[in-house]
């Protein structure tokens, strides 16, 4: 058995062994990683012999753990990443390239509808009726949309944005608000087998999903980077943030909004802005939190979306698709008992 993981943001953890009557044997570790003291690897190595087949990333991980001297350093990888590779290895866990991606990008949606989609796209793949896919996001109208812990009193001033002509939703993941002025930013849903991130973390997991972009937005001319949590950002100010949803059925949903081209001060209006949010952000005005990809490379967002996608393309594959009758109608079931009612909106106080 020969397995690889390219742990995100760090080095290449390499397996190879043979599984003997269900048991691993012969355990050999490698990778491009650093690991001090040397005869750390022998200890790994002898720790993970004898483990049966079936052990799952965190039971694997407590073994690698135990196994390390006192004063051990992993510098690159982690015991959990060591799991992963391991499970690779074994086919329990997935690559990128052992998905046909599907690519659709509707036009423009009603936010409650961008809500339901998000639901019903994620369920369809942990269903199997779906294949991966990749959703691009088209607004023609203003929104916030608050994470599914957020409360909506805390976070937005009624008022002023019923004046400014802002719907107010809420989605199934957990995170902060997103203000989604129309043309003004760039949004996107991966909808994946939990296989994918098999043995990750859920803060591995976030910088894995969106490595393609980190990538893309390089290609541009920006200096971004990826900042645990959940944020994309450059020298000059955050881009964007993430927010994922793992469901029982077997999916996980992940979805990015990056700003594009975002008035600050509009922004500052609508949402109620703690002082506290911004001290932990680094500034100390709402108007400056956002930096726009505009003003880092002049190209419309246009230009920017079909640069991620051919990004995507080249580095996972990716076929045109398109969203079914079937998978709309849904999505607006889902919108009369669900996305689209006070209940829901108003969940959490």
């Amino acid at each position: 058995m020969h397995g690889e993981y390219k742990v995100p943001g760090g080095k290449l953890v390499v397996v190879d062994f043979d599984v003997v009557d269900d048991r691993i044997a012969e355990f050999r570790l490698a990778g491009d990683f650093f690991l001090e003291p040397d005869s750390a690897l022998a200890d790994i190595d002898a720790a993970v012999n004898g483990l049966p087949a079936s052990s799952d990333v965190r039971s694997i991980a407590k073994v690698v753990q135990q196994a390390l001297p006192e004063g051990a350093q992993l510098l690159g990888f982690t015991p959990e990443s060591v799991g992963t590779a391991i499970r690779r290895a074994l086919q329990l866990a997935t690559t990128w390239r052992d998905y046909e991606w599907q690519l659709v990008h509707p036009g423009p949606l009603a936010p409650v509808t961008h809500m339901a989609l998000d639901q019903v796209l994620a369920e369809e793949v942990g269903a199997g009726r779906r294949k991966p896919t990749l959703r691009i996001w088209e607004w023609d109208q203003p929104a916030v949309v608050i994470g599914s812990f957020q409360s909506v009193r805390n976070e937005v001033d009624p008022e002023e944005a019923e004046r400014e002509g802002f719907h107010v939703v809420r989605r199934i993941s957990g995170g902060g608000a997103m203000f989604m002025d129309a043309g003004s930013v760039v949004t996107y849903s991966i909808y994946a087998p939990a296989d994918l991130v098999a043995g990750m973390t859920f803060a591995d997991s976030y910088a894995f999903l969106d490595e393609w972009v980190i990538e893309a937005l390089q290609s541009v001319g920006i200096d971004a980077s990826y900042k645990p949590l959940n944020d994309i950002t450059s020298p000059t100010g955050k881009i964007g943030g993430a927010a994922q949803k793992r469901l029982g059925t077997g999916a996980v949903l992940h979805h990015v909004t990056m700003s594009y081209d975002m008035d600050g001060e509009r922004m500052a209006r609508v949402l109620r802005i703690g002082r506290e949010k911004l001290s932990d952000k680094g500034t100390t005005s709402a108007a400056k939190r956002v930096d726009p990809l505009r003003s880092q490379t002049g190209l419309s967002r246009a230009e920017i979306i079909d640069r991620m996608i051919e990004t995507f393309r080249s580095r996972h594959g990716l076929v045109d698709g398109e969203i079914t009758a079937d998978e709309y109608a849904a999505a607006e079931q889902l919108v009369a008992e669900k996305f689209g009612t006070e209940d829901w909106l108003q969940r959490v106080p």
